[in-house]
């Protein structure tokens, strides 16, 4: 009993050294909680300074360290949720919603997570779970209605009409007649064939609000676009009865009107918006713009309505003569007219306005270029390539200026840009090869031109204008005349009527020293109705190889006649013979 009686003490002694340990012990576990915290808070910082300078991969490894050391924080795995969701990557997605689950599973009454829990499920395509966790939102989180807007758009998204339709229905229920809810379910009512029910939420819209006349006009649209025009006209004449300043919808009334045949009604309220100082300019040019391309549309010429179109136009450049896009309208307007003079006009004092509208500038270099107005085309394309040094177009414009102007070497550095800046387009740039080929060929870089006709007859082997060209400058310079013998062959049977293509063949076989055959060639050409100083004078090159010195000086004396330059036919006429 007595060692009985020690053991217990020792037991007891035991207990009390133990105890006094532990009671040492806690407040040592108490910092070190608190240190984990302290060091949580502040890598959490850090990586929501990474997240707003968008280094998404820092901040998630420091959200994921504050998630290590505070796994029952929610926020923590809400941001590493965030970070997550940034990705383009499924798995990315997948990732976001393992953390924003957990996020869920800690904190239940925060909108936010669940808002980026259902866009979440939605990127992964999962829209059943995205509409089940807005749901869950409104049930657990009271004033979160106004997200009924975006769980009607998922149900919409995934075919659920219906169940779209109930929310949009809820949201009204708790929100009023609203705009959003409105048009939501026309669309869907017209989508599913319910036109009676579509126009009747367009009208009880327009009635909730009547002081908003955008939804009046937008029930008025739906009538006319459902087949009842009339009624729409006269709901819209009554409110104007009301509101004679209602600019917008004298533009409505005066569409209806023309879409019913109306004209005249309808005219009457355009020049109506036209003078009116309320309706914005956007607007004015939206109704002339509409007419420009009904006109262009029209196979018969329509005066009446031209002259009206011209009327409003004159109306807007009176009243806006600052106004770069007036005169843009108007040159549309003009070309749409085919008055391409007049056109140009307007275009050149759109400029001067200082538009920046590439469409304009290239309209203008586009007629510059059909008048053969070189200098200014060159200018203007100067100019142009300061605002558009990207666009292959104003590139191109320069390199046709240029080259009118025989400036070769210019013109063939715009060509080449506007090739570099056209490898999607390769019909465009077989233009370009035919450009460059006429280029390279005027500044004597034969090796080059060939190189760039050769690139064109590879895209269009059939390409006359190349074909033409090229054999040409190859019988010029008594080069590869059995390939010019080829292609100017090709070419008059594809074109046995064209005197310039004849008159190629014609040169090609003079070069070859063919004089007989070269004269029944070009006899073709000099007994037809279009022939030039050009054509008298290969005639009588021609017939003087053939001996027939006082023929040949008749044919150079003809072509004398229609030519600007003298010199060397005079010579050969007096000389009696070739240069």
């Amino acid at each position: 009993m007595k060692y009985i009686r020690t053991y217990s003490i020792i037991l007891c002694l035991l207990a009390i050294h133990t105890l006094g340990i532990a009671q040492k012990r806690k407040p040592v576990e108490i910092k070190s909680e608190g240190a984990r915290q302290r060091e949580s808070e502040f890598v959490f910082t850090e990586g929501q300074k990474f997240f707003v300078l968008e280094d998404y991969s820092k901040a998630l490894l420091y959200f994921q360290k504050a998630a290590e050391l505070t796994p029952e924080n929610a926020t923590v795995h809400y941001k590493i949720a965030e970070v997550w969701a940034k990705g383009v990557k499924d798995e990315d997605q997948r990732q976001a919603a393992m953390s924003i689950e957990n996020a869920l599973r800690l904190e239940k009454k925060n909108k936010y997570f669940y808002l980026l829990a259902s866009n979440i499920y939605a990127s992964l395509n999962n829209l059943d779970k995205a509409t089940a966790t807005l749901e869950t939102m409104m049930k657990e989180i009271k004033g979160t209605e106004e997200h009924l807007f975006d769980l009607a758009a998922l149900y919409v998204y995934s075919k659920r009409e219906e169940d779209a339709l109930k929310t949009y229905n809820r949201a009204e229920s708790l929100l009023g007649v609203n705009e959003i809810s409105s048009q939501q379910k026309q669309r869907i009512y017209l989508d599913k064939g319910k036109i009676a029910d579509a126009l009747a939420e367009g009208e009880k819209l327009a009635n909730a609000y009547p002081e908003e006349p955008r939804f009046m006009m937008a029930y008025a649209e739906l009538l006319a676009q459902t087949g009842d025009r009339t009624k729409a006209i006269t709901m819209l004449e009554k409110y104007l009865q009301e509101n004679s300043e209602a600019g917008t919808v004298k533009m409505l009334l005066a569409g209806l009107y023309r879409d019913n045949g109306q004209e005249e009604k309808s005219q009457q309220y355009v020049l109506d918006v036209i003078q009116d100082p309320q309706v914005n300019l956007d607007s004015k040019l939206l109704m002339v713009s509409t007419y420009s391309a009904t006109l262009t549309q029209k196979t018969a010429p329509n005066p009446a309505m031209e002259k009206f179109v011209l009327q409003l136009i004159e109306k807007l450049e009176a009243d806006y003569a600052r106004d770069a896009n007036v005169y843009i309208v108007s040159g549309d307007l003009y070309m749409a007219l085919n008055r391409d003079e007049e056109a140009l006009v307007k275009y050149r004092q759109a400029i001067q306005n200082g538009t920046g509208n590439y469409e304009a500038w290239q309209n203008l270099l586009y007629l510059e270029s059909q008048a053969n107005q070189l200098d200014s085309l060159i200018h203007h394309a100067e100019q142009a390539l300061e605002l558009f040094p990207n666009q292959s177009m104003v590139y191109y414009f320069n390199g046709f200026g240029l080259l009118k102007k025989k400036q070769y070497r210019d013109a063939a550095y715009s060509f080449e840009q506007a090739k570099k800046l056209s490898t999607s387009n390769p019909a465009f740039v077989n233009d370009l090869n035919t450009m460059l080929g006429d280029c390279y060929n005027g500044s004597k870089d034969y090796a080059k031109s060939d190189k760039a006709y050769e690139e064109a007859l590879a895209y269009n082997p059939n390409n006359d204008i190349v074909l033409n060209n090229y054999s040409y400058y190859l019988a010029l310079r008594k080069e590869n005349l059995d390939k010019a013998d080829k292609m100017a062959a090709q070419l008059v049977k594809t074109f046995p009527n064209n005197s310039s293509y004849l008159d190629t063949y014609a040169w090609v076989l003079f070069a070859q020293e063919k004089y007989k055959e070269a004269r029944k060639v070009i006899e073709k050409v000099v007994q037809g109705a279009q022939v030039s100083s050009t054509h008298w004078e290969h005639y009588g090159d021609i017939l003087f190889k053939l001996g027939e010195v006082d023929n040949a000086v008749k044919q150079w004396q003809k072509a004398r006649e229609s030519s600007a330059d003298h010199t060397r036919l005079d010579k050969k006429i007096n000389n009696r013979r070739l240069n």
